[in-house]
Parts: C-alpha cells; structure tokens; sequence
C-alpha cells in the first residue's frame, strides 16, 4: 500500500486523510496553501479577522493552491459575515467550531461547499449528524487550543465514529506523528487534524518565543483551564506550562475577577494595542512586552513535535511513517500467521 484513501479523502477530493487544524491567530495562508498542495487540507482562522482582512486571506490562499482548502469559523460570535465572503469566494469547505451548526448547514450546502463540525461529546456528535454536516471532527481533552469536551480521543472518537456512521470522523487531539494518524484511523477516524505539529512549521504566525517553548516542552507540560479567557470567557483551553500559569495555579486556580495582576498591560501588539494580562491572544510576530505572560496554545503532542519544517516537509512525514508504520504490523500479522 502506497497511500491512504478513506472516506475523508473521497469526500474532500485531497490525497492524505489529514487536516492542518486552523490554529487561531497562527493561521497563514501560506500554510494552509503548503498543506492543500500537499494532498491534504489546509485550513484558515478567520473568526477573528476583519472581513476585509477575511477576504484578502482567502484570495491570497486561492492564488497559492489550486487544491481544496477550509476556513474554520467559531460560532462563539456570529460567523455571519465571514461565512457570506467565504461562500462569495467560494471556499469549498467550512467548519465550524463551539456551537451550533444547524443555522449555517443549508446555506454552505447551497453555495456547493462542505460542512465540518468540531464535537467534544457523543451528543454533540449526533446533533451535528442530525443538522447534516458532511462530516465531524471529534476533539479529544489532550488538544491544543480551546477545548470542547472532556473525553481523551482514544475513546471519544470509536464513540462517536460508531454513533454518526456513516458520516466520517476527523480525530483531533494528540495527533503529532504519522503512529497517531494511523492510530486514529485504527479507531474508527478516516482522517487526522492536526494543530501543534504544524504550530512547528515554517508557514505558521508564531512569535519566536512561542515557538521555542513548543520545541523545548514535553507531553507533561501542559495545562488545562480556564487562565486565559479575556476575549473568550468561561472557555477551557489547553497550554503550555509559563510562571503566569504556575502562579495562578499556586493561587487556588481563582476565576476572572479574582486573579493577579487583572487589566495590566503585559505585551503590545506591532500597532502599539495593548495586550492585557489573561488575554486569549497568542504571542505574534513582533509583539513587544513580555510576551512570555501570553497564552501558549499547545496540546499534549507537544512531545511529539521537535522541529521546525515547511509544512509539506512535515505533511509528508506523517503520511510516510504512517505507511511504514502499517506495513511493519502487516508483516508482523502475516508473520503471527505463518507461525
């Protein structure tokens, strides 16, 4: 076998079941581009751009790629806008994330454009089937970013693998290798999203810093909780251990209006806006200030990930030890047989 076709691949018309996870801030169309002309789908954030900046993102990755790609809208605020110009410039795949995608179903559909949803529970998962997504992503607890449910994605997704059947299921959380890919489509999963692995790559809006605190952590330095929520209150998310986490830990873990250091400055974005402490923005490329206080964004992968690539680099490592992964357990099945 020299390839991996599945039910996510068919239905997205790309040619490896993996899916570069929007990853917020860090999005680029240069990323999203290098995954798609990769064979697999690359993914835009574009939650948090101004339309006009929205639309200029999506052009640039149309001028990259001729190959499908994604933009990725969190239904936390109203995706209206944002989802009307992606459909204008007809982006061929939407997702949608915390929330219900039943108001925006139709209306993707009816533009020729396909649905994905991101789940963090088995009920989840089947209203998603019910409003008619095309397909789902199941998150597991060990992700990066901000959080849906609380069920590790080794038993999340055969859970909900066997309840939306048979609509596929993207796993997401704790991918960072090709054993995880194939690992996931052991469990029921027709593809992979994958978000800090690509944090890695070479394509992604990432300050230095952040990117050295990737490199140089392992799959127990990370954090569960609540501490970076002005912009995105009472939405748990998954970080690198930093001294503003340890601190809010020794504190008893206070909530908003409670905790140290509430309202200060901590870092500046390039236009000189302030970025306040317990901010849900990510260092950037060329903020000042002491950018180490900000949120680090990373899932439990983070052991897995220990070097800067280009993002295909890496898109074709994954696909390649998967398939060698799964050629050594052929062998050994036959040779178990032979015995």
């Amino acid at each position: 076998m020299d390839r991996l076709e599945t039910a996510l691949t068919r239905l997205l018309g790309i040619d490896v079941p993996v899916i570069q996870a929007p990853i917020g801030s860090a999005t680029t169309p240069e990323l999203a581009a290098a995954v798609s002309n990769g064979g697999g789908l690359g993914m835009l954030s574009i939650t948090w751009m101004s339309p006009e900046a929205a639309r200029a993102a999506i052009r640039r990755t149309q001028e990259l790629t001729p190959r499908p790609f994604g933009i990725n809208l969190v239904l936390e605020w109203s995706p209206e806008e944002r989802l009307a110009i992606a459909l204008e410039e007809g982006v061929p795949v939407v997702s949608f994330f915390w929330g219900d995608p039943s108001p925006y179903v139709s209306r993707v559909h009816d533009a020729n454009a396909l649905v994905l949803h991101s789940v963090g529970s088995v009920a989840e998962a089947r209203a998603a089937k019910d409003a008619g997504v095309d397909a789902v992503v199941a998150q597991g607890w060990e992700a990066g970013g901000h959080v849906r449910g609380a069920v590790t994605t080794m038993v999340l997704v055969p859970r909900v693998a066997s309840e939306v059947a048979p609509v596929p299921v993207v796993a997401a959380g704790g991918i960072g290798d090709g054993r995880g890919l194939l690992a996931a489509l052991a469990l029921g999963a027709s593809g992979a999203w994958m978000g800090t692995r690509f944090l890695l790559s070479e394509e992604a809006r990432v300050h230095d810093v952040y990117r050295e605190r990737v490199l140089a952590s392992t799959e127990e330095d990370t954090v569960y909780g609540t501490i970076f929520d002005v912009g995105w209150p009472k939405a748990p998310h998954r970080v690198l251990r930093s001294e503003t986490v340890e601190r809010w830990e020794e504190a008893g873990r206070p909530s908003s209006g409670s905790r140290r250091g509430e309202g200060e400055t901590v870092a500046w974005f390039p236009d000189g806006a302030p970025v306040l402490r317990y901010s849900d923005v990510p260092p950037l490329p060329g903020m000042t200030g002491d950018v180490e206080a900000l949120a680090f964004y990373a899932g439990q992968s983070a052991g897995l990930a220990n070097r800067v690539r280009p993002a295909a680099e890496i898109l074709r490592e994954t696909v390649k030890e998967a398939l060698d992964e799964l050629s050594r357990l052929s062998g050994e099945k036959a040779s178990s047989s032979g015995s």
